[in-house]
């Protein structure tokens, strides 16, 4: 019978058959079930949100119900939480185990696979349907925290370059700008473009989900890996639906973690028949256009500077009481976002 696991020495008796499986263990989760027998735990697997993780299963018990029923519990224990789809990463040899309990592969890599349980991906594609255009389609994935000049320069100049292009905004919710908030400045700070598209990103761009760790224990591996995973999903799914021959890029002077994955597109992208084209960032004054720069200015109250940093819809939107949280959040907002 699979239980969940609460007490002190669950969690230890957890950890111990999860790193013993090779696995790291990830105090972050919403649930931790486990199945005993003889008092002794002989399987684990957890939830946090709608990815499931941190499977393990004793060597005696391998091949059996118990990979089944964890799964089932998993799924069953999101329902009341409002996910009705499931994700879930796995080392290749596993893949098979999960797809005989009704899991789809999106994406199969050298050192991991990703799969998902109850069809969300062809429902978000089915519901864009409306949204395909012909002609050469080109594509910007965007996190925009807040939106800014920089972002619209890139759109702005992508544009040029295509008959359409789809802006994809992230939905991850980890960001001082709520997911709803950046869609909104996104769509308000190019409405005036009348080739471009704004669209959800769903969980199919940069998010958690396409990011797998707790398997990987070298943290150099583990980031090429993440990488290249998002852009398989990218590649192999939303490209082909909305028929995007071409993805668009910002140079990045700063961050190497940017500079990589950018160069991990330039890479792997064109084997799937898509071109990186990369834009240069501008500049405002001495200064480059970046979402922390903004944030840095409103953490500092420099208005002045930072309508030179922000299209006006954007400007606008950050002076206004609705963004009076904000604002007061940003003042003692840790740098690490």
């Amino acid at each position: 019978m699979v239980t969940e696991l609460m007490s002190r020495r669950e969690l230890e008796q957890a950890k111990t058959l999860i790193e013993a499986s090779g696995l790291a263990f990830e105090r972050n989760f919403d649930t931790l079930v486990g199945i005993f027998e003889d008092r002794k735990l002989v399987a684990v697997a957890a939830r946090e949100k709608n990815i499931l993780k941190m499977f393990a299963i004793a060597d005696s018990h391998q091949g059996g119900a118990c990979l089944g029923e964890l799964a089932t519990e998993l799924i069953r224990s999101g329902f009341p939480s409002g996910y009705d789809n499931f994700f879930v990463f796995t080392r290749p040899q596993n893949a098979a185990s999960f797809q005989a309990l009704g899991f789809v592969t999106l994406v199969q890599h050298s050192q991991a696979v990703l799969l998902e349980y109850g069809g969300a991906l062809k429902r978000y594609l089915e519901s864009h349907q409306a949204l395909v255009r012909p002609g050469v389609n080109g594509a910007v994935v965007v996190n925009c925290n807040p939106f800014t000049c920089g972002h619209r320069y890139l759109i702005e100049q992508a544009a040029t370059q295509v008959d359409h292009l789809y802006v994809f905004v992230v939905r991850e919710d980890r960001s001082a700008f709520p997911f709803a908030m950046r869609l909104r400045l996104v769509k308000d700070g190019v409405d005036d473009l009348t080739n471009v598209t704004v669209l959800d990103s769903s969980y199919y761009a940069v998010s958690a989900v396409t990011f797998p760790s707790y398997f990987l224990k070298d943290d150099e591996t583990a980031s090429q890996v993440q990488m290249e995973i998002d852009l398989l999903l990218f590649a192999r799914h939303l490209a082909p639906f909305f028929h995007i021959t071409r993805r668009f890029i910002g140079t990045e002077p700063y961050c190497r973690t940017t500079r990589n994955y950018s160069q991990t597109m330039l890479d792997l992208l064109p084997r799937y028949g898509i071109e990186t084209i990369q834009i240069e960032r501008i500049n405002a004054g001495n200064q480059v256009v970046s979402a922390y720069r903004v944030r840095e200015l409103l953490k500092r109250e420099a208005y002045e500077e930072l309508r030179t940093m922000v299209p006006k819809t954007t400007y606008n939107y950050l002076m206004s009481d609705q963004a009076a949280d904000i604002r007061a959040k940003l003042r003692n907002y840790d740098r690490r976002h």
